[in-house]
């Protein structure tokens, strides 16, 4: 309060500052907060390819179910196998499209007959559900085509994501919103 002269006693003097001081860190803190989520709304979660070991926690972890993750193919990749390792289970009984023979639990990989010996596999990716059996074998005994990625038509777009977060190789990256695909086999990956 101010006395007779216009001075200011010390009581108000001190809490004028600490509201000044309050008003300034909000402040402060509105404009952190601002600038930090532009910078989270310029990068996405993605998936290296080249440090995923295919563990299936993309599958488990995903606050979404079906996961945002999914597989895709490399077809410049792909040899077009008749055997594909990614699309039948380990020593099939034959090799046809036969629900006990292929390695898809959701059958997401489809196999069509292009000329003899070749044959394309396609990902469904409404089937898809990112359990990485598929990345596992093609990487294992295949050429590596199949690989997992976010994909962000679907991805809630989480700060911290939950599989990053439980991703055991550390595969879960940032990357530009602008390029949000790391894709296998491509310059500059990793």
């Amino acid at each position: 309060m101010a006395d007779s002269d216009g001075k200011i006693d010390r009581r108000t003097f001190v809490g004028n500052i600490v509201r000044a001081g309050g008003a300034i860190g909000i402040g402060g803190a509105a404009v952190a907060l601002a600038a930090a989520k532009g910078r989270l709304g310029d990068a996405v979660w993605q998936i290296d390819p080249d440090k995923c070991i295919a563990c299936g926690n993309c599958a488990t972890y995903c606050v979404l179910d079906p996961s945002a993750v999914e597989c895709v193919h490399n077809f410049a990749m792909c040899g077009y196998c008749d055997l594909c390792t990614g699309y039948f289970e380990p020593e099939p009984n034959a090799l046809n499209s036969g629900a006990e023979n292929q390695l898809c639990p959701t059958g997401a990989i489809k196999r069509k007959f292009i000329e003899d010996p070749y044959f394309e596999y396609t990902i469904d990716k409404s089937l898809c559900i990112g359990c990485g059996k598929c990345v596992k074998g093609c990487s294992a005994f295949g050429n590596g085509s199949l690989f997992l990625q976010v994909d962000h038509d679907r991805c809630a777009g989480c700060n911290e994501c939950s599989i990053a977060v439980a991703c055991s190789s550390r595969a879960f990256t940032r990357v530009a919103a602008g390029d949000p695909y790391l894709l296998k086999g491509r310059e500059g990956n990793g």
